[in-house]
């Protein structure tokens, strides 16, 4: 039973097993080809010497008996040689097959266990060797996804504290009679759990669009007409800031494939965004153009401006850069990032660039100019 048991339970004693069996029957054939065939010819063979070296035939007998006795000693030298050479064989490449794959169970336990750094090396080039490297991005990736569940967990948990921290000193300020149960003050209430359900309702689009689970209805689509109705729904505002937003769409801009309704979100994150960090008398420009078969799409404006050192992080998620004036707003600092997603989703890139604070930003979105591959 312990033979069978190690059988199923290592990979080399399979292995050692295997080589064994090649040998056994290996030698089998061997001495079931040499007892029927080496015989015959050996008889045919030793009558044409005797008759040549006339000697009795009796002799050919005890030739025959001495000549079998010796192949049959040989064959088992032969298989015995044969056996040690397999079982030395059997180490050496075992070693070299199992000892990976132990070195890879050890660091996949370690895993496990919530190790997310450990890795292992890579030997060889041969499959065990791509499987390595293939468990090494493994490793890597769930390295990027528990960091990246680490940062999601301690950024909500940093946006809910101001406003349950708000919620709860009103209710103890009612609670207490300092502060006045008015319609101002219920407002206040009612503006900052509206703040918290923006954050539940972004986050929830967060994790949709991050998962790629945001079904994207792609139709071909006229940019013009999308860029041009996404301006004229914040005409109102721009007019009551004394900001002037103008509308650019270079002539013969081919159709592209997209979802109206996910590409219009992002142009109204962007240019809300530049509405907000604008001054009184400042401009944003909207411009469409068509460059090296991709549509571009910019909006620039006047405003803020982005610092070089923050524009590598502007989409991340809850990354401001100025965020006290992000959290007056009631913004959730999650709105470029699913900006992002949703571009690359559509096959497309955006990126930001700012020549500084003080000096405005742009945000440029590109698009393929055909519908992006499967």
């Amino acid at each position: 039973m312990k033979p069978l048991r190690l059988l199923r339970r290592y990979l080399g004693w399979k292995l050692l097993a295997s080589y064994l069996l090649v040998v056994v029957v290996g030698s089998i054939v061997l001495w079931v080809t040499a007892q029927a065939v080496a015989p015959a010819v050996f008889s045919r063979h030793l009558a044409v010497m005797m008759r040549m070296m006339g000697q009795p035939a009796g002799m050919m007998g005890d030739l025959f008996t001495s000549f079998l006795r010796a192949m049959n000693t040989a064959l088992a030298v032969a298989a015995a040689a044969a056996f040690l050479a397999a079982v030395a064989i059997s180490i050496f490449v075992t070693r070299r097959i199992v000892a990976p794959i132990q070195a890879m169970t050890r660091a996949s336990a370690r895993i496990a266990g919530g190790g997310y750094g450990e890795r292992v090396p890579v030997s060889s080039e041969d499959e065990l060797g791509q499987l390595a490297t293939q468990f090494n991005r493994m490793a890597g990736a769930l390295a990027q996804t528990e960091q990246i569940r680490r940062d999601l967990i301690a950024d909500v948990a940093h946006e809910l504290r101001t406003p349950l921290a708000s919620l709860a000193g009103y209710m103890e300020g009612l609670l207490d009679g300092v502060i006045p149960a008015e319609a101002e003050t219920f407002y206040r209430l009612h503006r900052e759990a509206a703040r918290l359900q923006r954050l539940v309702d972004d986050l929830q689009e967060l994790s949709r669009t991050e998962a790629g689970q945001v079904p994207l209805q792609a139709v071909p689509l006229q940019v013009r007409d999308l860029v041009e109705t996404t301006a004229v729904r914040f005409r109102p505002q721009f007019a009551d800031k004394d900001v002037a937003l103008v509308v650019d769409v270079a002539p013969y801009i081919p159709e592209i494939m997209a979802d109206a309704d996910r590409l219009g979100q992002v142009l109204t994150n962007l240019i809300g965004n530049a509405l907000q960090y604008t001054p009184p008398g400042g401009h944003v420009d909207v411009r469409v153009r068509l460059r090296d078969g991709a549509v571009k799409i910019s909006v620039s404006d006047t405003g803020v401006g982005i610092a070089p050192e923050h524009l590598a992080r502007i989409f991340e998620r809850f990354y401001r850069v100025d965020r006290s004036r992000a959290r007056a707003s009631g913004g959730s600092g999650i709105g470029l990032t699913i900006a992002r997603h949703l571009i690359e989703a559509h096959g497309g890139s955006i990126r930001a660039e700012s020549a500084g604070p003080g000096k405005g930003s742009t945000f440029t979105i590109t698009l393929p100019g055909r519908p992006p591959s499967a």
